[in-house]
């Protein structure tokens, strides 16, 4: 499974979209992309892993 750090995210910025105003801009980032390479995406967060799953049906599910 391919590991995006936390400093290549300026890198890979073209991936996102902008969504709102110029001053509080939201990111979005398309599942497409992020479940490109399989089903499974493995999210870091405060020291904790996370898996984000995306069902057979087109859902997504969280879990630690």
């Amino acid at each position: 499974m391919n590991k995006i750090h936390t400093s290549q995210l300026n890198s890979i910025d073209s991936i996102f979209y902008s969504k709102g105003s110029t001053e509080n801009t939201q990111k979005t980032l398309d599942s497409e992309w992020l479940f490109k390479n399989g089903d499974i995406v493995l999210i870091s967060h405060k020291g904790e892993q996370y898996s984000l799953r995306c069902t057979r049906n087109g859902k997504l599910l969280l879990n630690k």
